[in-house]
């Protein structure tokens, strides 16, 4: 009898500009996973409070009557994912320049983090799953079959971003998308609740010198170990 491949929960975590989304997308349609953009969810929340027409959009209250009443879902339009944060396809909005600093500052909210984490532990909870964050191996999923940290120098980072940012007709100075990334990452690294760092027990990959395809391939080299592996432990327990 051939056994079936388990359907792993694998996490990918790193910071902005080391190329999480595009290998996560990758990784996820080569496996037949489904793919969730957790740092999408916090920028969706951070566009709902910045228009919600309050003077601060940090106000907890605020945050809070955002999370209570918060439906976020992704969908597939054309092959490519779509987040729809109530009802509403925000995937456009959520990638503008200004939002980055906002959804830092509302994910070291814990009423956020609380509703958003609850949100992502269902949409894994049947495995089959590939989520791409910041804390998605360390307190989210601290129980996922794989981890992975995709790292990368900053200003190897910066640039992608800034190439990113032109493809899509966005007018921004490569020096302020520069200091943008390292504001992010001094944030996301020393907050006090959910702090950006690797898992004890995640693959560290820096994708500085490495093209896409070749880290797709080293993680799914490791997937299929994993897999290997189960499938051994699995025999000599029959």
């Amino acid at each position: 009898m051939t056994l079936e491949p388990r359907r792993l929960v694998i996490t990918i975590d790193g910071p902005a500009g080391s190329g999480k989304s595009t290998v996560s997308k990758i990784l996820a349609k080569r496996l037949g996973y489904i793919y969730v953009d957790t740092g999408a969810m916090y920028r969706a929340v951070a566009v709902l409070a910045r228009d919600s027409g309050e003077p601060n959009p940090l106000d907890e209250p605020l945050l809070e009557a955002i999370c209570s009443e918060l439906d976020l879902r992704f969908v597939s339009k054309n092959g490519e994912p779509r987040l729809l944060a109530n009802g509403r396809d925000g995937t456009e909005e959520i990638r503008k320049p200004e939002i980055s600093s906002l959804a830092s500052a509302v994910s070291a909210r814990e009423v956020v983090r609380e509703r958003l984490s609850d949100i992502q532990r269902s949409m894994g909870a049947a495995g089959g799953v590939v989520l791409e964050g910041r804390d998605m191996g360390t307190v989210v999923f601290p129980d996922a079959d794989i981890k992975f940290f995709l790292d990368a120098g900053p200003d190897i980072r910066s640039q992608r971003r800034y190439l990113e940012l032109e493809a899509k007709g966005e007018k921004v100075a490569p020096a302020e998308v520069h200091q943008q990334m390292l504001e992010r990452d001094r944030n996301d690294r020393n907050r006090p609740l959910a702090p950006l760092k690797a898992a004890a027990d995640a693959i560290v990959v820096d994708s500085s010198n490495l093209k896409i395809e070749e880290v797709v391939q080293l993680m799914l080299d490791h997937i299929g170990a994993k897999r290997e592996a189960h499938s051994v432990m699995v025999g000599e327990n029959d």
